[in-house]
């Protein structure tokens, strides 16, 4: 691309180191999500922000990347303005709308407006990388049946529904042919009548049928600001038993639409779609950042703790190890060992592993007769240093050496001492080994002796 058409996109030049680390960074997830089902939830404050078509283009880009798109919208602040107008007073019990027949009349002409509005900024959507051909084809259809909430607490809740079918074959058929598929927030009876949803629930019965891949709630809040998003670690994920008591300790801090996606999204993950994203505004792109790079900017909610997890290492783990310690053989931090080495030593090691990629590994080396192990080869990748990994490899090592029954665990090092000591070990001596270890000692190398009793 040449600067020209750089400047006429209003993309700034880049360099091409940044270029190419970039490329290199969002490879890996253009090609796990090619040919994938995403369902992508923007909720109606999020649909009339100024900048909603930078959202869209991001959207446009996902599809010319070969992502399934399901995209459902919400409608609340339109509604809110179209009963204004029409002189009829807006009504909640609770976080659901109470909608008798002069609300229903706002609510068909809030949602048809803003979906007439969408469908023509997707199917205008361009990006650089999008050609004529890829263009965005939207489609949507009465794939939503419905039945009323009726009378709950003692109020009749009128046209307010529920989702009681999806034609999810419609749905698939839509998305096997290349479409976007747009589903806005009304149901529909066999009888006729017309239903307003919350779009969080079709999103949520839409995702579990299709057996989504991705769910992703855009907000007009930041997630990742939210009060338990604190408990979730640097990874920003979270798996359903821990979301569970979080929900019920932090809810009343989020908003309705906040809590209603919260709830949608445990749903889902409970019922068979693997990963549920949460995202805001704030930033670049958030949602392609999201989606194309390791750490995203989002929370996340898994089902099974697969995202970021401390495991045995595996054979096919070897060469990722092998990388990851290199440079450190090289700076002469650690002992050089070949790949054949390492594959026979596999079972020592333990991994930290953050979508597929190891991140930090170590080795627990077994002197049985001593009753004592080695933690070796403690080695964090550059990007994710200062995150206390060392100390979570070493709470494991820890509590295998007591599972074995030794008495103690030894370390050997030339350049973090103080760290070591800082986590519980004291100075020791050559003398302090096992046998075999103080046999392949290499004096020449002048490791310091450090040792942790009782781990």
């Amino acid at each position: 691309m040449t600067h020209d058409a750089l400047r006429g996109s209003g993309l700034a030049p880049v360099d091409g180191e940044t270029f190419v680390a970039a490329l290199r960074g969002a490879a890996p997830y253009v090609h796990a999500h090619h040919g994938k089902t995403v369902v992508i939830v923007v909720p109606g404050e999020v649909c009339a922000r100024a900048d909603t078509d930078r959202l869209i283009g991001d959207i446009a880009l996902l599809h010319s990347l070969g992502v399934r798109l399901v995209l459902v919208h919400g409608a609340r602040p339109q509604i809110e303005e179209h009963l204004r107008l029409q002189g009829v007073p807006s009504r909640f019990e609770g976080d659901l709308r109470v909608t008798d027949a002069a609300a229903m009349r706002a609510v068909k002409a809030a949602v048809g407006d803003l979906r007439m509005d969408l469908e023509a900024r997707l199917s205008a959507s361009r990006s650089l990388t999008v050609r004529q051909e890829t263009q965005l084809r939207v489609v949507g259809g009465t794939w939503v049946t419905a039945r009323p909430v009726g009378v709950r607490g003692g109020v009749d809740h009128g046209l307010t529904g529920e989702v009681r079918r999806v034609d999810i074959a419609q749905i698939r058929g839509a998305l096997a042919s290349g479409q976007v598929v747009l589903l806005s927030p009304i149901g529909y009876s066999p009888t006729g009548e017309t239903f307003n949803l919350r779009n969080a629930d079709i999103a949520e019965a839409v995702a579990i049928g299709l057996g989504a891949d991705k769910l992703i709630f855009v907000l007009e809040s930041e997630p990742r600001s939210w009060p338990l998003a604190a408990s979730a670690g640097d990874s920003l994920q979270l798996s359903v038993r821990e979301v569970a008591p979080l929900r019920g300790e932090f809810g009343e801090s989020l908003s309705a639409e906040d809590r209603n996606c919260l709830r949608a999204g445990v749903a889902a993950v409970r019922s068979g779609v693997r990963r549920v994203h949460l995202i805001g505004t704030e930033g670049h792109s958030p949602l392609l950042r999201e989606l194309y790079t390791r750490d995203g900017c989002g929370l996340m909610i898994v089902r099974d703790d697969d995202y970021d997890s401390i495991r045995p290492a595996r054979v096919e783990d070897a060469t990722a190890i092998a990388e990851l310690i290199q440079p450190l053989e090289q700076a002469g931090i650690l002992r050089p060992r070949s790949r054949e080495q390492l594959e026979l030593d596999i079972a020592t090691f333990s991994v930290i592993v953050r979508d597929g990629l190891v991140i930090a590994c170590n080795a627990l080396v077994d002197f049985p007769a001593e009753k004592a192990a080695e933690f070796a080869c403690v080695v964090v990748h550059p990007d994710y240093r200062r995150r206390d990994l060392a100390a979570v490899l070493l709470r494991r090592a820890r509590a295998t050496a007591r599972a074995r029954g030794y008495r103690r665990l030894f370390a050997l090092t030339t350049r973090t001492p103080h760290w070591f000591l800082e986590h519980g070990f004291v100075p020791g001596s050559v003398s302090d080994l096992p046998a075999g270890k103080q046999r392949s000692y290499d004096a020449s190398r002048a490791s310091l002796v450090l040792v942790l009793d009782a781990p």
